[in-house]
């Protein structure tokens, strides 16, 4: 094809000695991973993209909304210890805080309730608000954002989620989270595509 695009898919299958039943589902699925490109009347011919450039476009489709899970969120006003038994029961590393309104307030992670359960300090009787992360110093995501541009503030802020925004009148409301384990499954998933 590189040599003699384009080119229908009758010439195709008589210079391999195919039909053209048989060769139809190879040229489809090498037609949708983008290596060739097909015009009615016209026939096929070579896109000559390569592999990479073929990653690259796929991952600028991946939206975070593709990808995003359910957010465990938390009150602000509960305690370490709740917190710790939250993170523990949810099995997620990043707990959202939300104030009375259910506004994004803070951000707690495993490193956090780490931090404070080392001290000599009664968890019990200690707010997660003293030692979360809080707004503005919170990274955060939309639902539009491309995926790979929240993999890379990941591992810039070296974080393991980021909660799923939406800005309201009043501040942001927590829609879901992107973790280390979301981008995970999207690479695989784009993996198996291949």
């Amino acid at each position: 094809m590189k040599e003699n695009g384009p080119i229908t898919g009758e010439h195709i299958a008589d210079q391999l000695n195919l039909t053209r039943a048989t060769l139809r589902p190879d040229l489809a699925i090498l037609t949708m991973a983008g290596y060739l490109d097909a015009r009615p009347r016209v026939g096929y011919f070579y896109t000559g993209k390569s592999s990479t450039q073929l990653l690259t476009e796929n991952l600028q489709k991946i939206y975070v909304k593709d990808y995003q899970s359910i957010p465990v969120v938390v009150n602000e006003n509960i305690s370490v210890y709740d917190a710790i038994c939250t993170m523990f029961l949810e099995d997620v590393g990043t707990l959202f805080v939300v104030d009375q309104q259910s506004l994004l307030a803070g951000v707690l992670s495993r490193k956090d309730l780490l931090r404070a359960s080392i001290g000599k300090q009664e968890l019990t009787a200690l707010p997660i608000n003293i030692i979360m992360t809080r707004m503005p110093n919170i990274t955060m995501c939309e639902r539009e954002d491309l995926l790979i541009h929240i993999a890379k503030r990941l591992i810039q802020k070296q974080i393991d989620a980021i909660p799923v925004v939406r800005k309201v009148e009043k501040g942001y409301e927590v829609l879901g989270r992107i973790t280390k384990t979301n981008i995970a499954k999207a690479f695989v998933e784009l993996g198996a595509d291949v």
